[in-house]
């Protein structure tokens, strides 16, 4: 396969993914901003998910709407969700030879629907939770559409190993978020909402109260963030999957290329396996989170590197 295809597969899927777990965080905060919990604010999610300094981020913190606009469809934001569909769709449009023609009218008809004004109505002065919803749901239609209508080929392995990326770096840019919003004070009790909060964000919560008959400990729901392999969108997982699509690269990879990959995945699923992590110590947490996404980054910036040809 040739690098600019590779390329373009694995960001299709990065944007997709970053996609899908921003809509389920826009969708959980603003029900959370008109919940029980008080004086709300978007600052960290706008630190996070928007190009504004901290200045604007603080006028546009406590207006739930107007940050809904601004994250979900303003084209000023680079990291907004109506720009990442329009790369993904972008991404996909230069490889329809490499994808199913049912994955190119999804995210065809999902950049349409971005763009409805049904949907701007809905945010603006309607029920924005319906228009994430809405949105959301066609998230999963394309999933599903990946799924079942993909040749399990070089392509769909760059596929996955975007995903799986995407979806380990926002795992544990969330866990961050909402830890630098409790300021890392974990030793006293957090109230329940902040932490259940966070596990509907990573659709982890059904998980966490089957595991554990909702008993919420702060300990428990970072442990299962970060190491659960059962759950789909713990960073442990997510690593797992990304070794096992890389490996079924070995055979079209330069040998050189493969190992320097292989050593980097394999030394950021070690050190996060035999980690511990305890809510009481937060410097060490903060040392975690912080040593895991650096090394997320270092794996996508060595696959642009050394498998798409960037420098």
């Amino acid at each position: 396969m040739l690098s600019r295809v590779a390329d373009s597969v694995f960001w299709m899927a990065r944007y997709m993914e970053r996609t899908t777990g921003i809509l389920r965080l826009l969708r959980t905060n603003f029900i959370s901003s008109q919940d029980e919990v008080k004086d709300f604010s978007w600052n960290q999610v706008l630190a996070n998910y928007s190009g504004l300094n901290a200045e604007e981020a603080a006028l546009l913190s406590t207006d739930s709407r107007k940050v809904l606009q601004h994250l979900l469809l303003e084209r000023e934001n680079p990291a907004s969700v109506i720009n990442n569909i329009t790369r993904a769709r972008e991404n996909a449009r230069a490889v329809q030879d490499h994808i199913t023609k049912e994955v190119w009218q999804c995210l065809n008809e999902y950049y349409h629907l971005i763009r409805n004004p049904n949907i701007e109505i809905q945010i603006k002065s309607g029920d924005p939770v319906s228009a994430l919803d809405q949105l959301l749901q066609h998230g999963l239609l394309y999933h599903g559409t990946v799924d079942v209508t993909m040749a399990r080929g070089e392509g769909f392995n760059y596929l996955s190993i975007g995903k799986y990326l995407e979806r380990a770096i926002l795992s544990a840019d969330m866990l961050q978020i909402k830890l630098i919003e409790l300021k890392y004070d974990l030793n006293e009790p957090v109230e329940v909402p902040a932490m259940r909060y966070l596990l509907y964000s990573l659709a982890g919560y059904e998980l966490y109260l089957k595991s554990h008959r909702g008993n919420f400990q702060v300990d428990e729901v970072i442990r299962q963030i970060l190491y659960n392999t059962a759950f789909p969108h713990s960073v442990l997982y997510c690593l797992q999957q990304l070794s096992r699509y890389f490996e079924r690269l070995k055979t079209e990879s330069l040998p050189e290329s493969y190992d320097q990959l292989e050593f980097l995945i394999g030394k950021a699923m070690n050190n996060l396996k035999y980690s511990t992590v305890h809510a009481e110590d937060s410097e060490s947490l903060k040392r975690l989170l912080h040593q895991t996404r650096s090394e997320l980054l270092g794996i996508a910036g060595a696959l642009n590197q050394h498998y798409f040809g960037h420098s």
